[in-house]
């Protein structure tokens, strides 16, 4: 509460509020006088958009990575990119053949069978799609090293992503599409297309201006033909320090904005998770911002870094519960620093030989258990969303990299909610519609009373804070029975990506003033009180 009486000072006798925003210092003002609330009941979409997402990636389907389909590499082929793939193919069996090949690799990534098992099984509500510049088709090739014959590969790539999107809707899984591979590589690595090894991205004015319209025609594709479409990621793996990054996202983002102000936007953390959190609260803010909200992507991996090799598994296991502590001061009031969101894009339960070298022998398959359910936990906890690292490869069902492998052992559990049956949701919709109203008196009475006590004599607006109330229970409870109303898939969600779903509400609601502040603490309350009589 401390936190709370401190804001209310700040905002108390005065009229404006200001935050700067991006890299000019661009000054954002919440306006003074409210304005008619536009707020309608949570469509599906916004479920899919905004709840919390238990996904997987499902890589080197358009992106091709040799160690995870090698066989899409023909003999001889010298490389493990996509591009050393297509050239080695259509060097040894010609541009038709190399053109099947890889249409068939798009159309059968995934089966009925597969949705089925990842709808019912694992209970996935969302895929990380990695996709290409190339994906897009020939006319998105030209002057890059794709250019030519090798664009011709790719003529009806961009038809299997929609298919694909259009399938995964249709069985109640949304996607977000992850622009992987950009012009020139966000980094040096392999993923990102080609083996040039070098991040020629950044600093490039013409990569950097096929990279935007890449993401100008995916935008313009996401909001017209492909409904589905949770958000758009800008690029993967971003390298640290890379040069003209927030000015690039500025761009993007504006652009990305006038195509379609509702979509969600993901970018790179460069590594450098608080940085980039600080530039997200920054754009997430109420006033004059970007209508998008912006997720920040970073990435937890375990095994690479010498650090990390030198530690045991047991060492490692410990360190998981504190991770995302960049989030703690940037995230549960959006009035008064913007909306700080934070996915786990890519996660594994591998670690390196060198670390279970410091294990007992026996201790392997428990250890890998304990790693992989703490970081479910933790992301669960703190994080709008986790996508394990990956779903598909030649070696199914890859070991401690495998979505199935580690769903089937237990290891990564699904938030508990989407494992209730029918009964169980409706039951805990009756209870909660049943002491709503009690639910709400109690709340408003709270919260009257804390202020008027903390600030004696002081003029407060407290009906905000039953008006936010209210929308922030119908919410929650929209959210968790959206399965028995249409979207398809067992069990029922929350609400997981609550910063922004709360700027998206804040906006929507019309409130203006120095008192929007209560607004918001009545959403929050209205969401955690529907939790709490639901008990989910």
């Amino acid at each position: 509460m401390k936190s709370f009486l401190d804001k209310a000072k700040l905002h108390l006798h005065r009229q404006q509020v200001q935050y700067s925003s991006g890299q000019g210092q661009q000054q954002q003002v919440i306006k003074q006088y409210d304005s008619p609330s536009v707020i309608q009941p949570p469509t599906p979409l916004d479920v899919l958009r905004y709840r919390y997402h238990h996904g997987t990636n499902l890589g080197s389907i358009f992106v091709l990575e040799k160690w995870l389909s090698g066989s899409m590499y023909v003999n001889g082929a010298v490389g493990e990119s996509e591009l050393d793939a297509v050239n080695a193919s259509l060097q040894q069996q010609g541009l038709d053949t190399t053109r099947a090949k890889f249409e068939n690799h798009w159309d059968t990534a995934l089966s009925d069978d597969d949705l089925d098992w990842l709808v019912n099984t694992a209970h996935c509500t969302t895929i990380r799609l990695p996709i290409g510049y190339f994906t897009l088709g020939p006319n998105y090739c030209n002057g890059t090293p794709y250019a030519g014959t090798p664009s011709q590969v790719y003529v009806n790539a961009w038809a299997a992503v929609k298919k694909l999107v259009s399938r995964a809707r249709s069985s109640g899984i949304g996607t977000l599409l992850d622009f992987h591979a950009v012009p020139g590589g966000a980094n040096g690595e392999i993923h990102s297309g080609t083996s040039s090894h070098v991040a020629q991205l950044w600093g490039n004015p013409t990569n950097l201006d096929l990279a935007q319209r890449c993401l100008i025609f995916i935008a313009q594709e996401a909001s017209k033909t492909m409904d589905g479409v949770v958000g758009i990621q800008l690029c993967n793996e971003a390298v640290t320090g890379a040069a003209g990054m927030y000015a690039w996202y500025d761009s993007v983002i504006g652009a990305i904005g006038q195509v379609d102000p509702s979509i969600p936007i993901y970018i790179s953390d460069a590594w450098d998770l608080a940085q980039v959190l600080a530039y997200s609260n920054r754009k997430n803010v109420v006033g004059t911002g970007p209508a998008n909200g912006i997720v920040v992507d970073t990435h937890k991996y375990y095994t690479f870094s010498d650090a990390d090799k030198a530690q045991s598994p047991q060492q490692i296991i410990a360190r998981v519960p504190s991770e995302l502590g960049e989030l703690m001061g940037k995230e549960g009031n959006v009035v008064d620093h913007g909306a700080a969101e934070v996915v786990v894009g890519e996660y594994s339960c591998v670690l390196d030989g060198q670390t279970w070298a410091k294990a007992g022998p026996g201790d392997k398959d428990a250890l890998i258990t304990q790693f992989g359910q703490v970081q479910s936990k933790r992301w669960q906890q703190v994080a709008g969303g986790s996508f394990f690292w990956t779903y598909k490869m030649d070696w199914m069902d890859g070991g401690e990299w495998g979505f199935v492998q580690q769903t089937k052992s237990g290891n990564i559990p699904p938030p508990s909610n989407l494992y209730l049956p029918t009964d169980q949701i409706q039951s805990k919709l009756n209870d909660a519609q049943s002491q709503r109203a009690e639910c709400k008196n109690t709340a408003v009475s709270n919260h009257d009373g804390y202020w008027n006590k903390a600030s004696p004599g002081q003029q407060f607006q407290h009906y905000r804070f039953g008006d936010g109330w209210d929308v922030g229970f119908s919410d929650a409870l929209a959210f968790f029975q959206a399965r028995m109303g249409g979207l398809a898939g067992p069990g029922g969600d929350k609400i997981g990506m609550l910063d922004l779903w709360v700027k998206k509400r804040l906006v929507d609601s019309g409130q203006g003033g120095s008192y929007v502040w209560e607004y918001e603490q009545g959403l929050r309350q209205g969401i955690n009180d529907f939790y709490s009589v639901a008990r989910i």
